[in-house]
């Protein structure tokens, strides 16, 4: 899922373009706090009993508003992101490496904290095995 921050609101879209929006406000809400011109992607997801429950998420996805509003209630979103797209400050960032979109994903979340927040990286061997 790709969050678009534009002047005045936000947009949640599909990898197939399909705007979301309404589907996810608790994501696009908490959004709002992310600077203009901002373009993240990532991945929705949901936690039911302490997992990552993909149905879950396929079933708010393919909700009426109404519906993914009482599946938020149940069980809210969050935003894993892995990407900036798009800076506010040095705009489109696709050209550039990931170490260097990475350090501006995190600097773009930075106290922002859950429901959005950058995918867990490490350097560390050790950690990653553990993982």
């Amino acid at each position: 899922m790709a969050i678009w921050r534009l002047p005045d609101t936000v947009r949640l879209h599909t990898r197939a373009g399909r705007d979301v929006t309404s589907q996810w406000m608790d994501l696009a809400v908490p959004a709002m706090e992310l600077r203009a011109a901002t373009v993240l992607d990532g991945e929705a997801v949901v936690y039911v009993g302490g997992r990552v429950d993909f149905s879950a998420a396929q079933s708010r996805s393919a909700s009426r508003p109404a519906r993914a509003r009482a599946l938020a209630q149940l069980h809210p979103a969050s935003y894993a992101a892995f990407d900036v797209l798009q800076h506010p400050d040095h705009g489109d960032a696709r050209h550039l490496s990931y170490l260097q979109r990475r350090a501006l994903l995190r600097e773009l979340l930075e106290g922002l904290g859950p429901p959005l927040q950058a995918v867990p990286a490490t350097n560390d061997r050790d950690v990653a095995a553990f993982w």
